[in-house]
This record gives structure tokens, sequence and C-alpha cells, in this order.
């Protein structure tokens, strides 16, 4: 029996045609999504297709998603971000904005201050790190790592256990302050009454705005420029941005799957590796961020929950679904996470560069303990 052939006995997906492979993850995908959804975990919606896809994969399953998809969602994405960032947004951020940018500044800081420790002890490989621990937009984060030819699987990883993690500190938070769990994801159901003219709006700035970020060569362009235009247009007042929950739904699943599909088994066996590592590095950035919301609540007076819910370094729709269930100051909430988002998008790039720098400087400077090579001097 050949090597490739006793490699591929055991995997129960192998043998099943493309199609069939596309039927199992599909419906395990729903299944997946709709158990997370019941246990209400927050991301629900795209760890469950990713945590299915990393299964099928496994199981000799793999397919691939085509890029066409990919763009699609991306699109989807920016736009979804482009609709949080509304005229309250900008107006809670215009009357605190010296603290919002220095408690933005110093949550990034130490999020890339702890990856760049962990690339350098070699915990994870490269920029990886960095991309994997800056706060924010964990789906964007994914997205630009690949751009940037981190690798985005890792990130995911690292990203989404983050999420996971701050989400359900924040949940044991918020009910220590007032009772009651968090409400569904789609609050008016999977499919509400459609606004055409919103719709026909949000896909003209989905097309347009990928269609720039394309022509622009701007790494993840078809994700960067939806989310600009949609949000210049969305605080203008110009456009409203109709997404449906089933266009969401679709466009989760696909960044799900499209990340899942990659996790081989070394990809798994170096998550795991990490694992240890990485939840030490998110209980420390946790931790820090924790301070940060207490400094809010001495220099602004703002309440405890709302100071923690708007400096924890989870994802912003998680902290989005908690502040609307609760008790807390919403736009607060929101102008800072978005505001942090902003942030990260832009610098994100730079700050790889930078780790990328620092890493090849300490990976070639000489050992001053080594003996010299007296070779020259014979």
């Amino acid at each position: 029996m050949s090597r490739a052939s006793s490699a591929g006995k055991g995997l129960p997906l192998q043998s099943l045609p493309t199609a069939a492979r596309w039927a199992v993850l599909l419906a395990a995908s729903a299944l997946g999504a709709g158990l997370l959804q019941w246990a209400r975990l927050p991301a629900a919606l795209m760890l469950g297709p990713l945590a299915v896809a990393v299964l099928v994969q496994t199981a000799g399953g793999a397919v691939r998603v085509p890029r066409a998809f990919m763009a699609v969602a991306q699109a989807v994405i920016g736009c979804l971000i482009a609709r949080s960032i509304t005229p309250a947004i900008v107006g809670g951020f215009a009357s605190h904005w010296p603290v919002f940018l220095a408690v933005v500044a110093l949550s990034i800081a130490a999020g890339a201050g702890i990856g760049w420790t962990m690339s350098r002890l070699g915990i994870v490989p490269g920029t990886t790190a960095v991309w994997g621990m800056l706060p924010g937009a964990a789906m964007a984060m994914m997205v630009m790592a690949e751009a940037y030819s981190a690798d985005f699987r890792l990130v995911a990883f690292m990203q989404y256990l983050r999420v996971v993690l701050v989400a359900t500190a924040a949940s044991v938070v918020a009910l220590l302050f007032v009772h009651g769990g968090g409400g569904p994801r789609f609050a008016g159901g999977y499919f509400p009454p459609i606004h055409w003219l919103a719709l026909a709006e949000t896909v003209g700035v989905a097309v347009l705005g990928g269609g720039l970020g394309l022509v622009a060569r701007i790494p993840a362009g078809v994700l960067l420029g939806p989310l600009a235009l949609g949000a210049a247009l969305n605080v203008l007042g110009w456009v409203t941005i109709e997404l449906p929950p089933v266009v969401l739904i679709a466009s989760y699943a696909v960044i799900g799957w499209n990340t899942g599909l990659r996790f081989t088994r070394d990809v798994l066996a170096a998550a795991a590796r990490a694992l240890p590592q990485t939840l030490g590095a998110t209980a420390l950035l946790m931790a820090f961020c924790g301070v940060l919301a207490w400094l809010l609540v001495v220099l602004l007076h703002v309440d405890p929950l709302t100071a923690y819910l708007a400096t924890s370094p989870g994802g912003v729709d998680a902290a989005a679904i908690i502040a609307a269930t609760t008790k807390v100051d919403t736009p607060f909430v929101m102008a800072l996470q978005t505001l942090r988002v902003i942030v990260v998008l832009a610098i994100g790039p730079q700050v790889a560069r930078w780790v990328a720098g620092t890493l090849n400087a300490a990976a070639t400077r000489p050992d001053p303990a080594a003996p010299a090579d007296l070779g020259d001097l014979d």
C-alpha cells in the first residue's frame, strides 16, 4: 500500500464527491451555529462554521471557498462595521476625545507589546502574535493578517479565544450589576421586512467601496473600501445601511469556512502548543484594560459597567449586544469601541511592519558571546 493511500485511510469524508462534502459542511455548520447561539456564545454565527470547517478538514472533507464568495463576505463585513459608526458615536467622541484617544492608544500599545513579546520568545511566529493580540475587530484582523502574509489561522485562534473569554467575563460583570442575560443576536428575527431602497444603497456602497479598494491595491481593500465609504455616508445621513440577517449569516459562515478549512493538523498542533501562553497573554491584556476602565470611572465619572464594556478588548459586536441589554451608556461604549476598531485598522499594518523589523534585527544581530571570526586576519 502506498504512503498516500495509507495516509488517506481513516478519513471518513475523503471519498465523498465535492457536492457531498459541501452538503456535510452546510448541514453541520447550521447545527454548530445553532448550538452556539443557544448557548449565547458571542460570534456564534462565525465560530460555529469555523469549528465545523476545522472538523471537516481534518476528516478529509476539505473544499475550497470561491474567491468571489470571500470578496462579497468581506464587503458585507465592511458595511457592517460602517453601520455602527453613527452621528451619536461621533458626538460621544467629540465630547471626550483626549481621554478616548489615550485609552485607545494604551490598549493598542498593550496588545502590540504583548504580541511582540510572544513573537520574541518564539511562542507564535513572526507578526502573527501581534495581529492575534490587537484588540478590536477580530474578523477584520483575520482578513488583514492574511493580506499581510501572517498566519491568519493562528490569528483567528488567538482573536476568537480572546473574544470568548472577554465576552464571558463581561457577561459575568454585567450580571453583577444588573439582572438578566443577553438578548438574541437578531432581535427582529431572521426574516424581518426589507427596506429595498436602503438595501440598494448598501449594495452600491459595497460594490463601489470594494471596487475602489481593489483599484487602489490596498491590502484587504474589499473590506476597508466599503467600511470607509459607508461610514462617511452613514454619518452624513446620505445612506441607510441595510443588512438582512440572512446576508450577515452567510457572510459569517463564508469567512468562518475560509479560515477553518485551512487548519491543517500542523496548525492545530501549533495552536495547542500556544494555548497556555495565549490564555496568559489574554488575561494580562484584560487586566490592563480593567485598569483603563477604572481610570475612566475616576476621570469621567461613568459607571463601572459602562467603563468596563467600553474598554474590554473583545469584539465590538459582543460589547454592543451586552450594552444593549443592560443599563449602561450605550453611545459611550460604542464610541470608544468603534474608535479603537478604526485606529487598529488604520495603524495595524504599520505596527506589524515595526514588529517584523525588530524581530529581523534581533535575528541578524551578532551574539556578543559568540567567538569572533579571525579568518580575515590570516
